[in-house]
């Protein structure tokens, strides 16, 4: 039996719906671009800075700032859920990126490692609060089963910054010096902070969380939601905050941290330090910078292939599979093979590494009701900051005491952990259910 054909005024306003929901997306999309470029345009210049010697740098002081930046993030990945259902997404957002486009400039001009460190560890804090926001915000303006989808297609532009970072690199520090890329990296951001500012809508979930239940109907209707659920007329402040321990839920909880502790270690220990350490195990400079390129364009492919298969199994099935495999990739990146085979393997070890700690993001955004999402994101990835702050000073730790070699060895470790701890996530859900 075929179905009765849409009236052209209906098909009209839905086609209108779902290119409003796109430009939120797009919009997030933008500014997670600049996040992605900020995040890894240290690793970039690493090895200029420290084999120039530029503000003092070593290996050990490097990676100390590149556990102050994730610090930072820690910080303001934990805070930006909880602000965020008290003053608002659109407001969050748009500090988020200020703070790190400035702390960014700064870099640039720094005298020392000391204010150097300092402006790195203010970049963290804008850099952790936005992801968080930007994946909530592509979650509920998303429809059907496509929110895995959206969340893997909001961090293609995070990996799309790193794919970036190290092609601006190279192409000013030879004639402009290691300072003129991180302006440069600041600069997209005067252009797209604006456009965003009229662009970006409040959510629907926040401003039916705080009470401005007609403002959320109406943002809903807008975008074609479906409106959110009223809570009640006092809410509590701390309720997102409470949800994520009630009914047993703790265990699972805190998995789902472990889970993104060891994902963060991959993403920030990898993703920093992959230019110096194949410096050190003998590969040229161009070589070892165009690595980091091909491991983000890996990413970039990573997320779309994962949001699909998430969404058609489910995401906890989607990292075990991705973290046991990223164990396997990455350990291989430390056995000296041929360069073009290497590329290959950087390539798929990109493909998994960050789409599975992606897919974390997913499982917990999809756990959890949309009121409480900022918050459950907010903390799954301010926990897994604790181990981007561990990654990088491991990373800073082997090399500086001539263990190049161990450092891929160590981080394979990492990667089977995050797979055991999110299959003991889905059986902690599983008993939690059975028992209903």
């Amino acid at each position: 039996m075929s179905r009765p054909p849409i009236p052209p005024a209906l098909a009209s306003e839905s086609s209108d719906l779902a290119r409003r929901r796109l430009i939120v997306i797009a919009v997030c999309w933008a500014l997670v671009l600049l996040d992605g470029i900020d995040t890894f345009i240290y690793g970039a210049v690493l090895p200029e800075m420290i084999g120039g010697g530029h503000l003092g740098l070593t290996d050990a002081t490097a990676g100390n700032i590149g556990s102050y930046t994730t610090f930072g993030m820690l910080v303001g990945t934990i805070l930006s859920g909880t602000v965020t259902r008290w003053v608002g997404r659109r407001p969050a957002v748009f500090a988020s990126v200020g703070l790190f486009t400035v702390a960014t400039l700064g870099c640039g001009v720094s005298t020392g490692a000391g204010m150097f460190g300092f402006f790195r560890l203010l970049c963290g804090f804008g850099l952790g609060a936005l992801l968080p926001i930007a994946i909530a915000y592509g979650m509920e303006f998303s429809t059907g089963r496509r929110k895995a989808l959206a969340t893997g297609i909001i961090m293609t532009a995070h990996q799309t910054g790193g794919a970036i970072a190290p092609l601006i690199a190279l192409g000013l520090i030879d004639s402009a010096g290691w300072r003129s890329v991180f302006i440069a990296s600041a600069v997209p951001a005067v252009v797209l902070l604006p456009i965003a500012i009229r662009l970006l809508p409040e959510s629907p979930a926040i401003l039916a969380a705080r009470g401005r239940h007609e403002e959320s109907e109406a943002a809903a209707a807008g975008y074609g939601l479906d409106p959110i659920a009223r809570p009640p007329e006092r809410p509590d402040r701390w309720e997102s905050m409470k949800a994520l321990f009630r009914d047993r839920q703790w265990s699972t909880t805190l998995l789902f941290w472990l889970t993104s502790f060891a994902g963060l270690m991959l993403v920030y220990g990898v993703g920093q330090w992959l230019p110096k350490i194949m410096g050190d195990l003998g590969y040229e400079t161009g070589d070892s910078l165009l690595f980091s390129t091909v491991l983000n364009l890996g990413g970039i492919v990573g997320m779309l292939v994962a949001g699909r298969l998430a969404d058609a199994v489910g995401p906890r099935r989607i990292v075990v599979l991705w973290f046991t495999l990223t164990a396997a990739f990455v350990y291989m990146l430390g056995t000296h093979l041929p360069v073009a085979v290497l590329y290959v393997v950087v390539f798929f070890a990109g493909l998994l590494l960050f789409s599975g700690q992606t897919m974390v993001y997913a499982t917990v955004g999809t756990h959890h009701a949309s009121s409480d999402r900022d918050t459950a994101l907010g903390w799954v990835a301010g926990m897994g900051r604790f181990g981007a702050v561990f990654g990088p000073w491991l990373g800073g730790a082997l090399l500086a005491a001539g263990h190049a070699d161990y450092g891929f060895a160590a981080f394979a470790a990492t990667g089977l952990f995050g797979a055991v701890m999110m299959a003991l996530a889905t059986l902690t859900i599983w008993l939690r259910r059975s028992a209903v």
